[in-house]
């Protein structure tokens, strides 16, 4: 049985839309399968979005409550005299903002840290991101990253094409359902994919009435409901 921890691909929402409710940061916290020390130690990633001071306040207001040790990583300036490889392996939680994804994937493999990000995964490193953070993982992801939007390659860690804010943009769902090679993933703001060793996708919500486009090899396109946290 592998021991890579969960990997959790937020189609929108949480602490960088100012929601502080923490119903999405907390469920990540309980896909943590055993803490290193006395408290969850989350690292936030924020190269996507140009290391914005204004989303690492954010991430600070949502996880210190939650009883968690928040550590940043900034790549903008990068800090040479960090050890950036041992900041991964150290986290318990490594969240990924959203923003530009092949500008971040590129840095990232520029600096070598996609080998530090897939190594802490391997160990047990839960992983989780929204929109950018979400899509890096997959084989394809479709983004409005780069001129008229389109599908690019992602790191490729994970089966499929993956598609964040699938409501929030009439271009995505056929841009999606055209994807030649499933399986093929659409997330809706307020829902969460989470994809653990050896299983099916999970799905949950912050909000009621959510639902997951999802297709899979040799089958038709379906609504899959998710698991409404704010009902629990």
């Amino acid at each position: 049985m592998s021991s890579a921890g969960a990997i959790a691909c937020i189609g929108g929402g949480g602490f960088l839309t100012e929601d502080f409710r923490g119903l999405q940061e907390r469920h990540l916290l309980t896909l943590i399968r055993a803490p290193k020390g006395p408290r969850p130690r989350v690292l936030y990633l924020g190269l996507a979005h140009g290391d914005a001071e204004s989303r690492q306040l954010r991430a600070f207001k949502v996880f210190a409550p939650l009883g968690c040790e928040l550590h940043l990583l900034p790549f903008f300036p990068y800090e040479m005299k960090r050890d950036y490889v041992a900041e991964a392996m150290a986290a318990d939680l490594i969240y990924v903002g959203g923003g530009n994804t092949p500008a971040m994937i590129a840095v990232w493999r520029e600096f070598g840290f996609d080998r530090a990000l897939h190594g802490a995964w391997q160990a047990g490193t839960v992983l989780a991101g929204v929109s950018a953070g979400a899509n890096c993982w997959f084989e394809h992801y479709v983004t409005d990253s780069v001129p008229g939007g389109g599908v690019r390659a992602g790191l490729g860690w994970l089966q499929g094409t993956f598609c964040p804010h699938l409501d929030s943009e009439p271009w995505r769902q056929p841009l999606l359902a055209g994807v030649s090679n499933p399986p093929a993933y659409g997330v809706r703001e307020g829902g969460m994919m989470i994809v653990r060793p050896d299983a099916q996708p999970e799905f949950v919500a912050d909000k009621p009435g959510v639902t997951a486009n999802l297709r899979l090899p040799g089958e038709e396109a379906r609504e899959v409901p998710s698991l409404d946290l704010s009902s629990r």
